[in-house]
């Protein structure tokens, strides 16, 4: 590989490496296997840089394509046991390396997050986090955009039952 596809692989990683790690962290809701996916999805993406199109997709919609894939592959492992803690300490608000602060606002929203179900969480993964219009959503689930938007509204009012629920209210999540 020559070193002009080095370089252009490191502008791609360096743009795009925060959306990618969001796409995925959404989808698996754990940071230590968000991590490891992405280093997949990276891995791939330097190995077949040669095959990236730009006329085909664009560089976020390449990556996230395959970043979508490795989740799928992650899911339907047989290593994939959901489990969840019951007793979990405390966590000090901090923002961790990816720019996630942990505090009481995203613990809520991973908790609503993880009532939804994994297609549901693709779609508001991709997009608020991937930040993907309504039309290239459809585009990727095969929908009308008309489809889409019912279907992104139907999700936003569960979110919201969920939040009412809790008595907590934290709605600019879905604005």
């Amino acid at each position: 590989m020559d070193q002009e596809k080095i370089s252009f692989f490191e502008k791609m990683y360096q743009k795009n490496f925060s959306y990618i790690y969001n796409y995925i962290y959404m989808r698996v809701l754990h940071r230590e296997t968000a991590e490891e996916i992405c280093s997949e999805v990276f891995f791939r993406a330097f190995k077949n840089i040669e095959s990236y199109d730009p006329k085909i997709a664009g560089q976020a919609t390449w990556l996230c394509s395959i970043a979508r894939n490795q989740i799928i592959n992650y899911f339907q492992s047989n290593a994939v046991k959901r489990v969840e803690l019951v007793d979990e300490l405390p966590e000090i608000p901090v923002e961790d390396d990816y720019g996630i602060t942990r505090n009481a606002i995203n613990r809520e929203v991973e908790r609503i997050l993880k009532m939804l179900s994994d297609e549901e969480r693709e779609i508001l993964s991709l997009h608020y986090a991937m930040d993907m219009s309504v039309k290239e959503l459809a585009q990727v689930k095969g929908v009308s955009q008309n489809a889409m938007t019912h279907r992104l509204m139907r999700i936003r009012e569960k979110c919201r039952r969920f939040e009412e629920e809790s008595g907590n209210k934290f709605s600019d999540f879905f604005s």
